[in-house]
């Protein structure tokens, strides 16, 4: 059986992201058109479907690395602070970034909340491995030696 594991990050991400446009418990806020995705930014996204490509993201973060919270999210989507002529630092990413597109994902059904943080539901692993299944079919249609994989 194919997982999230089997396929590369980006592709999967890309066809999840679709997925979750279709979705009517996932919609980006009003204020997502303004907003950084961290301090270490200095501008918003220049793609307009960003939203969805950051849930996405999350939910394939969630699972692979959960239980996780915001706090642990922050620090994945976090980078280095240009800060001039003093060295950069880690900064974290944007906790309401976060914190919404895990609620909405929750909403939607793709994760559930433990006391340790959040999980992917059974429902949500299922289309994240049904999504992988059709990446790596796409892939081996590309390339076909990957059929033996």
């Amino acid at each position: 059986m194919t997982t999230v594991y089997d396929v590369p990050a980006a592709e999967l991400i890309t066809k999840v992201a679709e997925k979750l446009k279709e979705n009517d418990k996932v919609n980006p806020p009003e204020w997502a058109i303004y907003a950084k995705t961290g301090v270490h930014k200095e501008l918003p996204p220049s793609e307009k479907d960003w939203w969805y490509t950051r849930c996405a993201a999350v939910l394939r973060t969630v699972y692979t690395q959960g239980p996780i919270g915001v706090e642990r999210l922050r620090s994945v989507y976090g980078g280095k602070k240009d800060r001039g002529a003093a060295p950069g630092v880690k900064a974290k990413g944007s906790g309401s970034i976060a914190r919404t597109a895990l609620q909405q994902l929750e909403e939607a059904g793709f994760v559930r909340a433990l006391k340790s943080g959040r999980v992917v539901s059974p429902q949500g692993q299922s289309m994240l491995d049904n999504v992988a299944y059709q990446v790596k079919q796409d892939l081996v249609e590309t390339i076909p030696g990957l059929a033996k994989y």
